[in-house]
């Protein structure tokens, strides 16, 4: 399966940063599912939980208290106040 870069950053620093194969998260206008390839966007993040399918096909759970997506083309960027596994 294809992966990009993903980054999940708090004001503490970088909390992961890796590839990935998927990320689920509740942003602004609904529930969104983010895949390699995805086109570029920013939205805000509401409070949720998060599911991330990392490069080995891991999951990997976490919850945050919203905050800010970014997409790129190969860079997904997820910026929160708190996120905890």
């Amino acid at each position: 399966m294809n992966t990009f870069n993903l980054v999940i950053s708090s004001p503490n620093g970088n909390l992961f940063e890796g590839k990935a194969e998927r990320i689920i998260l509740r942003g602004s206008e609904g529930d969104l599912a983010v895949m390699a390839g995805h086109i570029p966007f920013i939205t805000s993040v509401k409070p949720c939980k998060c599911k991330i399918t990392l490069d080995n096909g891991e999951e990997k759970s976490g919850s945050l208290n919203g905050g800010l997506l970014t997409v790129s083309e190969d860079k997904v960027t997820l910026l929160s106040n708190s996120f905890k596994w």
